[in-house]
């Protein structure tokens, strides 16, 4: 059975929806949520889950801290939901093509560093698109430009403002991510 981490930044509801997946699966285990924010609610959600959880800074991501602890904990594979910095070269050594990201837009639109949550969803609004969606993808060395391992669309109407929007790429987010994730372990 691969253990699975996960490092969120923030809320963490893509987070929960993967640890409940996973809570019967044979294939695969969230054993560690990680995040950079100490206020973010994914460690509430962690807790809830009876999974075990870190706090860390920046730096600490950038000097291996988070990589040692990863390793500590047996990790097979990584699964950013929801994280915000950019992941360092230390740990990208570590975990070859074992560390995805899901964005939610269709890549390479909306992608790029301080594309994320309602910032994406408005650029898709003002763009007058008439449909986004979710990218689950490869993290590499650059922001949202890893392999694209899937995508899946939903139409956009002119009545949709950027909530509505978030919410119809929220179902899309919860109904394939565990899935993709389970299909990659």
């Amino acid at each position: 059975m691969k253990k699975i981490a996960i490092l969120a930044s923030g809320n963490g509801s893509n987070a929960e929806e993967i640890m409940k997946y996973f809570q019967g699966s044979q294939k695969g285990k969230v054993i560690l949520i990680g995040s950079n924010k100490k206020e973010a609610f994914v460690l509430e959600r962690a807790r809830k889950f009876g999974i075990d959880s870190f706090i860390f800074n920046k730096t600490e991501m950038e000097d291996g801290g988070v990589t040692k602890r990863l390793q500590e904990n047996k990790v097979d594979f990584v699964v950013l939901a929801g994280f915000l910095l950019k992941i360092p070269d230390n740990l990208l050594h570590a975990y070859p093509n074992q560390i995805i990201n899901i964005h939610p837009a269709l890549l390479p639109k909306y992608g790029g560093k301080g594309m994320y949550g309602t910032k994406v969803h408005e650029a898709v609004k003002a763009s007058g698109d008439k449909q986004t969606g979710i990218t689950i993808h490869l993290v590499n060395e650059n922001y949202d430009e890893g392999k694209i391992i899937f995508q899946a669309a939903v139409s956009i109407s002119p009545e949709d403002d950027s909530e509505a929007i978030a919410k119809k790429v929220h179902q899309l987010e919860y109904k394939y991510f565990p899935n993709v994730i389970e299909s990659l372990l």
